[in-house]
């Protein structure tokens, strides 16, 4: 019988214990780990991200806010005379500004992708969108990857940078999901990286030919990414899937190894497509991460083409 009381003393002490631990948040109970924060325990000048101006006197670097206007053009890629439709967006204030050319991934570009080229244009620069896919009378979400479309998105770049309202004598390269193996296969194998391409960004790129085999497709990334010379951004979000990240990570690795500029910023809470979800399936998390990923990807945009003023 005493043995009995000891136990239901023992256990209510216990309970009462973790109910007040609890209610602190204290860090060895499993309420209170709920509420440890994560920690950065890297130098100061180690974290990119990082600001005085910020963190000691409050002050936050205010966004370039363009209105934007849009026209509809076309362009021919001379290979093969083939016509392909595209959209300028540019800042509406009279003026030049630096090139930025936007290639949309496998959903092509519809009305959700454009706003990653308006939103663009609206930090200040003029951004040609081409659709590689209708030029071809391709159906949105393609299986295979056709070969041609590259020189469609080559062709593109020449066009840019021949824009009366363009400043800048190169242009820096934007795309997302298949988007990153066409801006890819043009820096690298149309060897534009050499003379026409200042930078490559990339949101969840898609860094493997599409018409590999399963195997490349879950463990290897493409061979092109060894030679990209070009400076590198890439932004993903935690949840990416997992043959997508699997090789962006280790090409990011190898890049750093060969001594590329290369970064790779990754959100936490967010999956694939966090900057074009639709409002009704739309996060917190993927507002946090698409305003950042904007502002930081223009930022990096407009270092990398100051060089290149005309």
């Amino acid at each position: 019988m005493l043995g009995k009381t000891l136990v239901v003393l023992m256990t209510g002490l216990l309970c009462a214990k973790a109910a007040v631990a609890g209610e602190m948040g204290a860090a060895d109970t499993v309420t209170g780990r709920q509420f440890d924060a994560p920690s950065n325990r890297l130098p100061t000048d180690k974290k990119f991200w990082w600001s005085d101006d910020w963190y000691d006197r409050g002050i936050l670097p205010v966004p370039v806010n363009e209105q934007v206007i849009e026209r509809k053009t076309s362009y021919t890629n001379t290979a093969d005379g083939t016509d392909v439709p595209a959209i300028i967006y540019r800042p509406k204030r009279a003026g030049k500004f630096p090139a930025i050319f936007f290639q949309h991934g496998r959903r092509g570009l519809d009305k959700y992708v454009q706003r990653l080229a308006r939103r663009m244009a609206a930090r200040g620069f003029v951004v040609l969108a081409p659709d590689v896919y209708e030029a071809r009378f391709i159906n949105v979400m393609p299986l295979e990857h056709k070969r041609e479309t590259e020189g469609d998105v080559n062709a593109g770049i020449d066009v840019l940078l021949a824009l009366p309202d363009v400043s800048t004598s190169k242009a820096c390269i934007y795309s997302h999901t298949r988007g990153g193996y066409y801006s890819l296969r043009v820096a690298v194998h149309f060897k534009r990286q050499q003379d026409a391409l200042a930078c490559y960004v990339s949101f969840y790129p898609h860094w493997q030919n599409p018409n590999a085999t399963e195997p490349e497709q879950v463990y290897r990334y493409a061979p092109e990414l060894d030679r990209l010379t070009l400076p590198t951004r890439i932004f993903i979000g935690e949840y990416e899937q997992y043959q997508r990240r699997r090789s962006i990570e280790t090409a990011v690795k190898q890049m750093k190894i060969m001594g590329r500029d290369v970064r790779l910023i990754i959100y936490p809470g967010v999956g694939r497509g966090f900057d074009f979800r639709p409002p009704h399936v739309r996060t917190f998390a993927d507002d946090l991460a698409t305003k950042d990923s904007n502002l930081r990807a223009a930022a990096f945009f407009r270092k990398q083409l100051a060089k290149w003023k005309k």
